[in-house]
């Protein structure tokens, strides 16, 4: 059986994150990876050994690729707060067939496998931290630019930062009105500017 090219590899993977996203680990079935990978299960199993490192693998594309727009983001603005700031409103104007206006992958795995497989639990939670190590770095850059104060707990306000992020990300799931959405993305960026102290 020959091995999938890079791109059709890539391409796999995108489809595979993208159903056990939507369904979770537990309730993606192998008929469901075919439909989606359109592969057969032998294929599927010579190409990624089995079910939970494909999962696992799924995962990695959706930390690499939240992680890279973030830093992306913020090296674009022109200031950390203001990045941060616009990274909570970006939520609010995601298109409706973002797959990303649904509970955050990492999140939804966390609950998902947490008693069940301590594999992936321990990636998920791995790479949640990593990311709120990069809210914290952002926010020790807006200290270090002058807008916070020295003794401002940057990895306090990393956690608060994470937090209004799941709540967004919530609603969206939820399917709120996208009024109520843009509302509530501005309270929360509002509260990130209203951090900068007068220079």
């Amino acid at each position: 059986m020959s091995r999938p090219t890079q791109y059709q590899r890539d391409t796999a993977l995108e489809a595979a994150m993208q159903v056990f996203w939507q369904k979770g680990y537990h309730a993606t079935s192998l008929k469901d990876l075919e439909a989606a990978l359109e592969m057969k299960p032998g294929s599927i199993y010579a190409a990624f050994s089995n079910k939970e490192n494909l999962y696992l693998l799924s995962l990695d594309r959706y930390f690499d690729r939240s992680l890279t727009r973030f830093q992306a983001l913020m090296d674009d603005a022109p200031s950390a707060l203001a990045g941060l700031a616009d990274h909570l409103r970006g939520f609010a104007k995601m298109p409706p067939q973002d797959h990303a206006r649904q509970v955050c992958m990492l999140t939804k795995t966390l609950v998902d496998t947490t008693n069940t497989d301590p594999e992936i639990a321990a990636r998920t939670k791995a790479y949640l931290e990593r990311i709120r190590e990069a809210f914290t770095a952002a926010f020790e850059r807006a200290k270090a630019e002058g807008e916070l104060p020295p003794d401002a707990d940057c990895a306090r306000l990393a956690r608060r930062f994470q937090a209004s992020i799941s709540a967004i990300r919530f609603e969206l799931h939820l399917g709120t009105d996208p009024e109520d959405i843009t509302a509530l993305a501005e309270d929360f960026a509002r509260e990130i500017e209203a951090l900068r102290q007068d220079t």
